[in-house]
């Protein structure tokens, strides 16, 4: 009797831990593929902003056209000779450095121009500026020679006589180049690069005195 008794109520299965032990591993399972999407989306988003920050940087930097800049540099002198402050007048030859320094990450090229000496808004002096090509973030630099007289225009001009009288002679000179800034070799655009700069010239030791550019 008491085996029958046994026989008659079997042990209970193990089925309700295994499917919990299944189910367990299935949500740990989803919460894995959840964690590597979030990861791989956080890291989508992060190349994102990585490639905006480069495009930018990009189109502020390379891609951005300056103007050029364009000054005079070394003065030489040659046959300065001056008036009296009676009989005011002037003449001398000048050697100038025109420098064109081109901020552009693509070459300048430049048409043929002029810079012009002037005193008191008058023009006493001309010199060509060769068309040339300021390579990309490079100078180019070049020589001019200008032969500067009154040629008796400004006789009588008190300015110029005052100016004899103490010994400094105050010339201005104005130089505008254009050209094209092209870069990749397929974008171009227009610049027009110019140039204002006083000369201040020291009579008693020929030579200059002082020298600014805009």
């Amino acid at each position: 009797m008491a085996e029958k008794d046994q026989q008659g109520y079997p042990l209970a299965p193990a089925n309700g831990h295994a499917r919990s032990d299944l189910e367990s591993s299935t949500l740990q399972s989803k919460e894995l593929r959840r964690k590597k999407k979030i990861k791989c989306l956080l890291y989508i988003a992060a190349f994102a902003v990585f490639q905006t920050i480069i495009i930018l940087v990009f189109a502020l930097t390379v891609m951005r056209i300056k103007t050029p800049d364009v000054k005079l540099g070394t003065l030489t002198i040659q046959n300065f000779n001056v008036g009296t402050a009676g009989s005011p007048s002037f003449s001398m030859r000048l050697i100038a450095e025109v420098t064109v320094k081109n901020k552009n990450f693509g070459h300048y090229k430049f048409d043929e121009s002029t810079a012009t000496f002037s005193y008191g808004g008058m023009k006493v002096g001309e010199a060509l500026i060769p068309k040339g090509r300021a390579k990309a973030r490079k100078t180019r630099r070049m020589t001019i020679v200008v032969d500067v007289n009154s040629a008796g225009q400004l006789s009588g001009n008190s300015n110029l006589s005052n100016e004899i009288s103490t010994g400094m002679l105050t010339l201005s000179s104005h130089t505008k180049l254009s050209g094209k800034v092209t870069l990749l070799k397929v974008m171009k655009k227009r610049k027009t690069a110019e140039m204002n700069c006083t000369m201040i010239f020291n009579v008693a030791s020929q030579s200059i005195q002082g020298l600014s550019c805009e």
